[in-house]
């Protein structure tokens, strides 16, 4: 199982990093929560809904992808955790270029749970500008 939830992990890394929202949903439960842990604005709990919406606008946001180079990836049990760097272009031109762990928690196959840790004041400073622009949910969850 958890060679298959490692996948599962890379599928969803590789769909949010086009910004394909369905892609994403394939690799989540329809109860899926994300909690992007920190103290900036763009930290908080997102559902499901909220999570893919935001992949879809990630499209516009962040048109190169975030271009991810995958440092670890580590299994055990129903949890896996990805340690990432992005080296993206934002749609306004300016680099954004930061670093990622996710800790995945798994229900059938699936992700259920999405524990994000990354520099919140960088996304704060250039992403969450961007985002408020195309929607206030997007900006602040729900």
């Amino acid at each position: 199982m958890s060679e298959a939830n490692k996948q599962v992990a890379l599928d969803f890394l590789q769909a949010m990093d086009k910004g394909d929202a369905e892609g994403m949903g394939r690799c989540t439960t329809e109860d899926a929560e994300t909690f992007t842990k920190g103290f900036g604005q763009v930290s908080g709990w997102r559902n499901r809904e909220t999570m893919l919406a935001t992949a879809a606008a990630f499209r516009q946001v962040v048109p190169t992808g975030f271009r991810p180079t995958v440092h670890s990836l580590t299994a055990e049990g129903d949890r896996v955790v990805l340690e990432f760097e992005g080296d993206a272009v934002l749609s306004n031109g300016e680099p954004y270029c930061n670093q990622y762990v996710f800790i995945f928690t798994f229900r059938d196959g699936k992700i259920c749970q999405l524990n994000e840790y990354f520099c919140t004041v960088l996304a704060d400073r250039t992403i969450m500008p961007l985002l408020a622009q195309m929607g206030e949910e997007l900006a602040h969850g729900n």
